[in-house]
């Protein structure tokens, strides 16, 4: 039976590449079944470090110079470019620990999935993890009882200039898996055909890269659950702590050809194009199964009449 994965990371000057690599390999059940996609943005090629990895021919790497990248969209689109018709696809940010068995228990929860839905998606703001100071991995094991439901938040508005809107997770009890309507980038599991519907957009950067993918994948037939169990962990940054890692940060946006504030208002007029219907000639507009009305009734976010249903 074919259980293949493709993992995707899109990398930006993260020292726990390595780690998160190591944690999904040695973790997993099926250990010969799961390929990686990498696209390191770093100052450093890291491509003998990968080559020396006991599991080297299962990554695929490809290394960007980090003044060279155009963003996480952009990096990974590229990450897309990496995958070879493997059963699955899973996306996550390369600061990712998982659980023992996570691969088995992904799979057992996309074909109960697949009894409700012909395309489901798997996708949830994961729980955190820390790194103590003895290098100890620390997390709090979530009780199971209730899912994790992705909405709004209502500090934010949408307008006419702006429809970018960010996300947060509120716990929902629930006995199974519950139907949402946003992704989240640094979780996403499902059949190995997302990547070829559901292609990355490049001409993203970073926020608005959620709603793309939830507006196109919704409108293309698919249904997004957020699971009932989340098998992996997620390195979050501190709140009000700078950090010289993100694709923003510091002297490198000058030396780009675009810098990051083009970057963000390119970004934010693709999402408005994308739900206007005006990419709907091209690879990254809007699908045929279902309409944008249809998205809009269902999530409670009206792009048109900019009102939100049910924001956290």
């Amino acid at each position: 039976m074919n259980n293949t994965i493709f993992i995707s990371l899109a990398s930006y000057c993260d020292d726990m590449l390595e780690f998160t690599l190591k944690s999904a390999f040695n973790s997993a059940k099926n250990k010969e079944n799961i390929f990686f996609g990498v696209v390191d943005q770093n100052h450093v090629n890291s491509r003998d470090t990968i080559k020396s990895l006991e599991f080297s021919n299962q990554i695929r790497y490809c290394h960007i110079f980090p003044d060279d990248s155009l963003g996480v969209s952009w990096a990974r689109h590229l990450c897309f470019s990496l995958y070879n018709n493997e059963k699955y696809f899973l996306q996550v940010d390369s600061h990712t620990y998982f659980e023992e068995n996570w691969d088995e228990n992904l799979i057992i929860q996309y074909k109960t999935l697949l009894g409700k839905s012909s395309k489901p998606i798997i996708s949830t703001y994961p729980y955190g993890f820390s790194i103590e100071e003895n290098n100890e991995i620390t997390f709090k094991k979530p009780s199971g009882k209730t899912v994790l439901l992705l909405r709004p938040k209502k500090e934010l508005k949408i307008d006419k200039e702006n429809l970018v809107l960010q996300f947060r997770a509120k716990h929902i009890t629930s006995s199974e898996a519950i139907l949402g309507c946003h992704i989240a980038a640094g979780f996403l599991f499902a059949n190995g055909d997302f990547i070829e519907e559901i292609p990355y957009d490049p001409y993203l950067y970073f926020h608005g890269e959620e709603q793309s993918l939830a507006i196109r994948s919704f409108t293309k037939g698919w249904d997004i659950y957020h699971p009932k169990w989340i098998p992996l962990y997620h390195l979050y940054k501190k709140a009000g702590t700078k950090y010289e890692t993100h694709h923003w940060s510091g002297d490198i946006s000058k030396q780009r050809d675009f810098d990051w504030v083009y970057l963000q208002k390119r970004a934010k007029d693709r999402l408005q194009k994308l739900i206007y219907g005006k990419l709907n000639s091209s690879i990254y507009g809007l699908g045929k199964d279902r309409t944008i009305d249809e998205y809009i009734k269902f999530s409670g976010i009206d792009y048109f009449n900019y009102t939100i249903t049910d924001s956290i």
